[in-house]
């Protein structure tokens, strides 16, 4: 099993004045982050809602998500041939990590987890390169209760994923990192945490 680890990854590089951590910050605020009076799907209430899809999806947000998050992965010293998640929050952040990855002569795969398996065809419900006995890393771009990380954990060990950690751009302090780590076995990594956005 993976050494557990629970330190913050931004908060060290915010102090420092990192400027992709920086300005990554920036744009999460800017495009995802929204403020009034919420239901979350766990039935929770909350004044901000973190709607990551216009951030991951953004022209200038994804290549700092890839190398934040590859560089989170790297510090904690996780190591990992292939990174995916639950489509669709964990679809375009496993993309930036392994173009960011190319782009230093790394060769890291992506996988999708789908929902449900196919329907047809040969039924799978991880597409992508095999990742039968490799070691992957589970993503997801936000998470509150833990489920769609969870969901894809179940399913990448169902294909023999050897899963090194669980990964996500913002945590929201929501209990999501208890239940993953109790639930999967693994360290639950974030590159910000609610405090570093100044989130309450």
């Amino acid at each position: 099993m993976v050494a557990m680890t629970s330190a913050p990854f931004a908060s060290a590089l915010l102090a420092e004045h990192d400027a992709a951590a920086t300005r990554l910050r920036e744009l999460i605020l800017d495009l995802a982050v929204e403020h009034g009076s919420f239901t979350l799907s766990s039935g929770q209430q909350a004044n901000f809602y973190v709607d990551m899809r216009p951030l991951t999806l953004h022209h200038e947000a994804s290549p700092l998500v890839g190398q934040l998050v590859l560089q989170m992965l790297d510090a904690a010293g996780i190591e990992f041939e292939a990174i995916g998640g639950l489509t669709m929050g964990a679809d375009p952040v496993a993309t930036a990590v392994l173009h960011t990855a190319a782009a230093h002569q790394r060769a890291v795969d992506g996988y999708v987890v789908r929902k449900q398996p196919k329907g047809h065809g040969k039924g799978r419900q991880v597409e992508g390169p095999s990742i039968e006995g490799r070691k992957v890393v589970v993503v997801e771009d936000t998470s509150t209760t833990g489920n769609s990380p969870l969901s894809a954990v179940e399913a990448v060990r169902k294909v023999g994923g050897d899963i090194q950690a669980v990964a996500v751009i913002v945590d929201r302090d929501s209990g999501a990192k208890e239940r993953i780590e109790a639930e999967a076995g693994v360290p639950y990594l974030y590159v910000f945490s609610k405090d570093d956005l100044g989130l309450e």
